[in-house]
């Protein structure tokens, strides 16, 4: 289910800081987070964050197309390794 429009997107705090905060500065760096749950704002296009999927920090370039979207969207937690038993099944008849 959506979040209702009158309460607005969801998003923590220290992040649209470290936005901030990267715009000001000259260098481009990874803006590392954990907030999965965070909604993509306008401010954060052009920027790279670093986003947690429970192993490892997954660089995530933000274009216009990710607004409205969540973090976690864009950094799968599961990695699918394939189904088990014999190969090819053509093959084996």
């Amino acid at each position: 289910m959506a979040r209702s429009v009158w309460k607005g997107p969801m998003v923590d705090g220290y992040l649209l800081d470290k936005a901030d905060k990267a715009r000001a500065s000259t260098r481009n760096e990874v803006i590392r987070t954990w907030s999965r749950r965070s909604t993509i704002l306008p401010q954060f296009v052009g920027l790279v964050f670093g986003v947690y999927n429970g192993h490892k920090f997954i660089p995530v370039s933000v274009t216009e197309e990710m607004v409205g979207h969540k973090f976690g969207e864009f950094s799968p937690t599961r990695v699918f390794q394939g189904h088990s038993g014999s190969g090819d099944k053509k093959a084996s008849r």
